[in-house]
C-alpha cells in the first residue's frame, strides 16, 4: 500500500483542520501509521506460517488458524486507516469545488470580485461536510474497535488455543507464535484508537460550541444595530433645542 500518497493527500487536509484536526493527523501518522508500516507488519508477517498444531493431519491447521484468526489484525488495521482517513478527503473536495467556483466567477464577472472571502474558511456549507466528516471518522473508530473486541475477544491472544474442526481428527493443540509482542502492539494500536475518537469528539464539541457562540455574537450585533436604527429614524423628525 502506498501510504506516502495518503500522507500527501491528508497534509492537505491539515490547513484546513482545527487544532484537534492537526493533533489527530500528528497521532494518526507518528502512532498508528508509522508503527503499522515499521514494526506491526513484521510483527505479524509470520503469523501464519508459524501457527503449530500438534498434529499431522492434512489441512488442520489451515482450518484451525482460519477459525482464530477470521481477519489478520494487520489486514484489519489497514482497512481501519482507509476508512478512517476517507472522510477527512470530503472536506478537501468541497474547498477544490469552492475554489472552481470561485474561479469561474471572477472569469465571469472580473479579477477584482469575490465569491467567498476565503474558500478554505469553514462556514456555511463547508462547516457542515468538516462536521459530517468527523462523524464519520468517529463512526469508522467505533465499529473497528468493536470488530476487534468480537472477533479476538477482548483484544486477547492466548499462546495456545484448542480446536477440534474436521479435518483434526480429534481436539488438537495450537500454538500462536509471539504472542506476547502481538498482544502489545494490539493493545497499542487500541490506545492510539481510542486517543482518535476522543480528539474527534472534542473537536466536534468545539465546533459546535465555536458555531453557538458565533451565532450569538452575530445576533448580539444585530439587535444593536438595529436599535441603533431605530434610534436615529425617531430623531429625524426631532427639533433642534435652543441654546440659552
Amino acid at each position: 500500500m502506498d501510504w506516502k500518497f495518503l500522507e500527501g493527500l491528508l497534509s492537505g487536509v491539515n490547513k484546513y483542520s482545527t487544532a484537534f484536526g492537526r493533533i489527530w493527523l500528528s497521532v494518526v501518522f507518528v502512532f498508528r501509521v508509522l508503527v503499522f508500516v515499521v514494526a506491526a507488519e513484521k510483527v505479524w508477517s509470520d503469523d501464519q506460517g508459524h501457527f503449530e498444531c500438534n498434529t499431522r493431519q492434512p489441512g488442520c491447521e489451515n482450518i484451525c488458524y482460519d477459525y482464530f484468526f477470521p481477519i489478520s489484525h494487520i489486514r484489519l488495521w489497514a482497512l481501519q486507516l482507509i476508512f478512517v482517513t476517507c472522510p477527512s478527503f470530503m472536506v478537501v473536495l468541497h474547498v477544490a469545488y469552492r475554489g472552481e467556483r470561485e474561479r469561474k466567477y471572477q472569469a465571469k464577472h472580473g479579477r477584482s470580485t469575490r465569491l467567498y472571502r476565503n474558500p478554505g474558511q469553514k462556514h456555511g456549507g463547508l462547516w457542515w461536510t468538516y462536521l459530517m466528516s468527523l462523524f464519520m471518522k468517529t463512526g469508522c473508530e467505533i465499529t473497528f474497535l468493536y470488530l476487534l473486541h468480537y472477533i479476538y475477544d477482548s483484544f486477547k491472544l492466548s499462546r495456545k488455543v484448542q480446536c477440534d474442526i474436521s479435518p483434526c481428527p480429534n481436539m488438537v493443540d495450537c500454538y500462536i507464535s509471539r504472542p506476547t509482542e502481538k498482544m502489545v502492539f494490539t493493545y497499542f494500536m487500541v490506545g492510539a484508537s481510542v486517543l482518535c475518537v476522543v480528539l474527534n469528539i472534542c473537536e466536534i464539541f468545539y465546533l459546535i460550541a465555536s458555531r453557538v457562540a458565533n451565532l450569538k455574537h452575530k445576533g448580539s450585533i444585530d439587535t444593536t444595530s438595529s436599535r441603533k436604527g431605530h434610534h436615529d429614524m425617531d430623531c429625524d423628525g426631532c427639533k433642534p433645542s435652543l441654546r440659552s
